[in-house]
């Protein structure tokens, strides 16, 4: 009773929150984003399908491109404080949502792997015209840009991987695989209320800040759209790739030069939350599969930022901006 008491007065009763929520549509239809959208038109695994893209260029040449991978829970907008700092500092932006996600297509049965998000963006980077580039991949997105950079390692300049999953292998640390039929009830649950209690405990040290609602209701709106089924289905299976793909044995094969940006009151270690109550301490969070990975890259360094979470590049832009721009010189 304490517990939902405390989730209460936090936020509101779930039922009152999801009426608050507006409804953005299944593919972000009705969420802006800060720059133009472009579409990469495809066709994977039979159907054709269409990823959505932020592409941003400084004023005058480019001194180079820099993709950013978001992770589970974000979108290519939510690098927004990323993209006006790099493209100031002259750089040419490329920020794709991945199918499956935000505004980008959700087709139904789709077998979900890391290496087909990696082979569909290298075909819209080539649509796109750009060259060698350096990868940036957060969360979710730092398996995809390490695998990215696994299967194109000539296309590849820099890694730079921002608090990644995949850096352990939580399942064979404990961790119970979760069937998909488990994943779909866990989905069908999913609102405004309960994204903001997990990113809350997780990814800001139990601290919240107004900026972050954005965040949230983009998320929750699709939820919330008439096709809230489509994103659930697709959130499932994504989940089912994250549990079942790690890149922790992989590591040493990784050519290209990498900076692991890491925030250090993360306590992202995925599903941690199933595993046996005696196993759980066992399971480590990112921070902690960062000490351990750093060392398996053939040349990698590791950048702690103290006192940030789970999303550096949204609790403080400025700070992020300094390191990865850093990274990015190197």
């Amino acid at each position: 009773m304490l517990r939902l008491g405390l989730m209460l007065a936090l936020f509101g009763t779930p039922v009152a929150a999801t009426a608050q929520t507006p409804d953005y549509g299944a593919d972000l239809e009705r969420f802006d984003y800060p720059w133009p959208v472009h579409w990469f038109e495809t066709r994977t695994q039979g159907p054709g399908v269409r990823m959505a893209y932020l592409d941003v260029r400084p004023s005058g040449a480019a001194k180079a491109t820099i993709v950013l991978l978001h992770g589970k829970n974000f979108c290519a907008a939510t690098w927004e404080d990323t993209i006006r700092g790099l493209v100031a500092r002259g750089y040419r932006v490329i920020a794709p949502d991945q199918i499956g996600f935000c505004k980008s297509s959700k087709p139904a049965g789709y077998q979900y792997s890391f290496h087909a998000l990696a082979a569909n963006t290298l075909a819209l980077l080539e649509a796109a015209g750009a060259g060698k580039v350096a990868l940036v991949g957060h969360s979710t997105g730092g398996v995809l840009a390490t695998r990215f950079a696994l299967l194109y390692p000539d296309r590849v300049s820099k890694l730079v991987l921002v608090n990644p999953l995949g850096l352990n292998d939580t399942l064979a640390e404990g961790v119970p695989y979760t069937p998909l039929d488990t994943l779909r009830a866990e989905e069908a649950k999913t609102n405004a209320a309960s994204i903001k209690a997990y990113q809350q405990r997780n990814y800001y040290n139990g601290q919240w800040r107004p900026a972050y609602d954005r965040w949230v209701a983009m998320l929750a709106g699709q939820y919330a759209s008439k096709r809230g089924g489509t994103v659930r289905e697709a959130q499932a299976r994504l989940s089912d790739m994250i549990q079942t793909q790690p890149v922790a044995d992989e590591l040493g094969r990784v050519r290209t030069p990498t900076t692991l940006i890491i925030g250090q009151t993360d306590k992202t270690a995925f599903r941690a939350n199933t595993a046996p109550e005696a196993l759980r301490g066992k399971v480590r969070a990112v921070p902690q599969a960062a000490e351990t990975a750093v060392g398996a890259f053939p040349d990698a360094r590791l950048v702690r930022l103290d006192g940030l979470g789970h999303s550096p590049q949204v609790e403080d832009s400025e700070r992020f901006l300094s390191v990865l721009d850093e990274a990015l010189e190197r």
